[in-house]
C-alpha cells in the first residue's frame, strides 16, 4: 500500500476511496467535501459535525480542491458521467413491466 501524505490532513492511497485525494485517517475524499460545500451548500461546520472531521480536516480539502480545481472537477465530471450511464443500462423493474 503506498500512500502519498499531502500535508497533515490529506493523504492520497493507492487501493483506498479509488486513490483520490481523501481526509487522512478517513475515507471521506476531497471531492465528496467540494460536493457536499459548494454545490448542497453545507457549512464547514456542519460537515466537520456530521462527519466526525476537524474545521481544519474540512477547509483543508477544500484548499486542497481550489489547488487542484481542474483536476477535481474533472474527476465529478466522469463520476457523473459514469453513474449515468449506468441508470441508462439498467431500466427498473416499472419501466420494464410498462414497456412490455
Amino acid at each position: 500500500m503506498v500512500i502519498k501524505i499531502l500535508n497533515s490532513h490529506i493523504e492520497i492511497t493507492v487501493g483506498i476511496a479509488g486513490g483520490k485525494p481523501r481526509i487522512a485517517g478517513h475515507r471521506i475524499t476531497v471531492q465528496n467535501i467540494v460536493i457536499w460545500h459548494e454545490w448542497m451548500g453545507r457549512s464547514a461546520d456542519e460537515i466537520a459535525a456530521e462527519y466526525g472531521l476537524t474545521l481544519s480536516d474540512v477547509y483543508a480539502a477544500l484548499a486542497y480542491y481550489y489547488d487542484h480545481k481542474a483536476e477535481i472537477d474533472k474527476s465529478i465530471r466522469e463520476d457523473e458521467a459514469f453513474i449515468e450511464e449506468l441508470r441508462q443500462r439498467s431500466s427498473s423493474k416499472i419501466s420494464q413491466k410498462l414497456n412490455a
